[in-house]
């Protein structure tokens, strides 16, 4: 911005030009703020989880998937100052840990694993943009890995019942109604008692991961049955209860459990 202080005395000049520029930052006249200081990662992805807990209340899982696949980033990250993470340093990133292998399967990580870790960056990325932290997020010049996931294999009903002939409660019901209902796991690890509507014959699911997860499914024969027998035995609201607490579902997210020791929540994902 640039105009005449219409001065020749070169003092008065220079008074002139500093008060103007002081009034332009106080009125934001020219949107000029002062320049809030940069965070580094680390700094940067502890104040996004906690806000990621309290905005995700409702899905902790969204919460929990961000909190998993920000362990990888912190230590590629950590101490890096956020507006010097460059797309060229992202890219060897997902290089690197394309070329790891897992501790759990003993096989290279899957691209689907990888790219979940760059669209949490992605997202911390644009939360400091939203704040006018930062401008630029390098993530979006960063193209994620083919994923090649699709398995399409139907079960016979052969494997179905030797499935069920094997499997220990709760699994076995929770299959069972998996296969009567359509519903995900997660869905059935969730009903609670006043889910299910005997006298109009259906299921409410009453919340899932899109708006048209809500719906009522009907009732089979079988799934009523088995619904009967788990409300009957069911002495809080869920029919799958958490093994340490009946009143929260049998799936509890192992980053959102508050108790219990590390051991007890690696158990309560074997039951999966």
């Amino acid at each position: 911005h640039q105009r005449s202080t219409y001065e020749t005395n070169r003092r008065k000049a220079e008074n002139i030009a500093a008060a103007y520029r002081s009034n332009l930052i106080q009125t934001q006249k020219l949107g000029f703020t002062e320049k809030k200081p940069v965070p580094t990662f680390a700094e940067a992805a502890r104040e996004f989880l906690n806000y990621s807990e309290h905005q995700h209340a409702a899905k902790p899982a969204t919460h929990s998937r961000y909190v998993v696949s920000s362990q990888p980033l912190l230590r590629a990250f950590g101490k890096v100052r956020l507006d010097a993470i460059t797309p060229e340093e992202i890219e060897r990133y997902k290089v690197r840990r394309t070329n790891q292998i897992s501790e759990k399967t003993g096989r290279k990580l899957r691209p689907a694993t990888v790219n979940r870790e760059l669209a949490c960056l992605k997202i911390i990325f644009n939360y400091f943009i939203r704040l006018d932290v930062i401008v630029k997020n390098p993530v979006s010049r960063v193209k994620l890995l083919a994923e090649n996931n699709e398995q399409t294999r139907v079960l016979s009903f052969e494997e179905q019942r030797l499935y069920l002939l094997a499997a220990p409660q709760p699994l076995r019901d929770v299959a069972a109604l998996m296969l009567e209902t359509g519903c995900r796991p997660e869905e059935i690890y969730r009903i609670q008692k006043s889910d299910v509507n005997f006298a109009e014959g259906y299921l409410l699911i009453p919340k899932g991961k899109t708006k048209a997860a809500r719906r009522k499914i009907p009732l089979t024969t079988n799934a009523a049955e088995l619904l009967r027998r788990r409300i009957a035995k069911a002495s809080g609201s869920f029919l799958f209860p958490h093994r340490f607490d009946e009143e929260k579902p049998m799936l509890k997210n192992k980053l959102a459990t508050s108790s219990g020791s590390q051991q007890e929540r690696r158990e309560d994902f074997s039951i999966i």
